[in-house]
């Protein structure tokens, strides 16, 4: 088949991706099931991403498309201002039910958005009115982290450490960031669990808090686990730390779990891997299985309670969308929990953890493979640069990957992996055998 007689490439912007590179070498997909899509032309190509971190149950789930259906039959829209509808109202509660934190802290105040960028604006934008709700209307300065990613809304970028995704646009004022722990030197090809060197890296916290005062800072937001950046991993003891530290200087402390969130690292929530729990985290992706595009921030009744005061006719939180709670996106995320509860799926992941690692390990030694790093059911493979061309061996492997039947994604010259959830041991062989031929016949 013709791809250019098929489509037209000339006018849609791909994201990310400049449209001469994606006319030298044409990426359709055309269809998906299980774990598995099929491009344009027919072919199969096993699904090492799980989508972009997001189609966690695999794909072609019949049950979440029903859902669907009935839902805009019966309802396809309605405002989320001042009012709502059952759907909205039911989703919340079994997010409520799944919610990560120990008694008194539980992380059950379900906030709804579009998207994880939208959720990372709205957590933002809760701290710094939690803040100036109890009386510390000073703590305006949000802190995030150096190779952190937080969408690409202005305040995601503004707290991200990204440096392509910061250099076009302004950030907001009163945004520092922390040291990133990446440590190759250190914690490369670290197996069986976290990087043991680097827990002292949060004590850059203190850092800040006594380059801006403490009683400027409204919140810190990290990623428990990145993703979007290579798959970093926090040290042993790092999260501990950089808690303890938020608590002594009143400071909230977020999470991004727009990617770890529901089963990636094998526990529901990132929060139940580590035992460390926020004052907030971000959602999206898996939350309805990639089927349509919602996010969902949950806080504690802490940091929502502040909030709920005033007369009753007041607007407590001026913030929302239009699709806040939109009833189809409602519906396709009440169908992705059964779907999670009914197989299982968000502790699967821990029950093929192991396999997942070794056989993502005998990468271990091929050319140019300088570190390995794995949590859950996800992995980075980084690779060393050609030379000053930085991110082109491991755009080739992309690349050859997807020629040949397996879809992966890159950032930099580091490959990130992570199946749906559904992934059977055989297919996980075949990801890696597929890789690592790729890896061997790039220069």
């Amino acid at each position: 088949m013709n791809i250019a007689n098929t489509v037209n490439l000339e006018n849609y912007w791909m994201p990310f991706t400049a449209n001469r590179q994606f006319k030298k070498a044409p990426r359709l997909l055309a269809s998906a099931e299980g774990v598995y899509y099929h491009d344009v032309d027919g072919n199969k190509v096993l699904d090492g991403t799980a989508g972009l971190w997001c189609v966690n149950a695999g794909h072609g789930r019949k049950s979440i498309a029903q859902a669907v259906e009935r839902q805009l039959m019966t309802l396809d829209f309605a405002p989320s201002f001042q009012m709502g509808h059952p759907v909205a109202f039911q989703f919340a509660e079994r997010l409520a039910e799944l919610a990560p934190g120990e008694d008194g802290k539980k992380l059950d105040k379900i906030f709804y958005t579009g998207s994880g960028s939208e959720s990372v604006d709205t957590a933002l934008k809760i701290a710094i009115a939690y803040q100036r709700a109890i009386g510390q209307g000073t703590r305006t300065r949000v802190i995030g982290r150096e190779r952190g990613y937080h969408g690409v809304g202005f305040g995601g970028i503004s707290v991200g450490g990204l440096v392509n995704n910061r250099r076009v646009f302004p950030q907001l004022p009163g945004v520092d960031h922390l040291r990133h722990t990446h440590d190759i030197e250190k914690n490369a090809f670290t197996k069986g669990g976290l990087p043991a060197h680097g827990a002292e890296l949060a004590d850059d916290l203190e850092r800040l808090v006594a380059l801006h005062g403490s009683e400027t800072i409204a919140a810190v937001i990290v990623e428990p686990v990145a993703g979007s950046t290579g798959v970093l991993l926090p040290p042993k003891g790092y999260l501990e730390r950089l808690r303890a530290i938020a608590d002594k200087h009143g400071i909230l402390v977020i999470f991004d779990e727009v990617i770890s969130g529901f089963g990636r690292l094998g526990t529901p929530f990132a929060v139940d891997y580590f035992g460390v729990t926020p004052d907030i985290i971000t959602t999206a992706k898996g939350l309805t299985n990639g089927v349509v595009p919602m996010g969902a921030v949950f806080t504690s009744s802490k940091v929502h309670d502040a909030l709920m005061h005033g007369p009753e006719s007041a607007i407590e939180l001026f913030h929302g969308y239009t699709y806040s709670g939109h009833p189809v996106a409602c519906a396709a995320g009440l169908a992705t929990l059964e779907v999670y509860e009914k197989e299982g799926l968000l502790t699967r992941a821990a029950e093929i953890a192991q396999h997942w690692e070794d056989a993502v390990y005998t990468i271990k030694g091929h050319k140019n493979v300088i570190d390995i790093r794995t949590i859950g059911l996800v992995a980075g493979i980084e690779l060393a640069p050609r030379g000053a061309s930085v991110g082109a061996r491991a755009y080739d492997v992309f690349v050859d990957c997807f020629n040949r039947g397996l879809l992966i994604r890159v950032t930099g010259d580091i490959i990130a992996l992570s199946p749906p959830l559904t992934i059977e041991k055989s297919e996980i062989n075949d990801i890696v055998s597929m890789l690592v031929e790729a890896i061997d016949r790039a220069d």
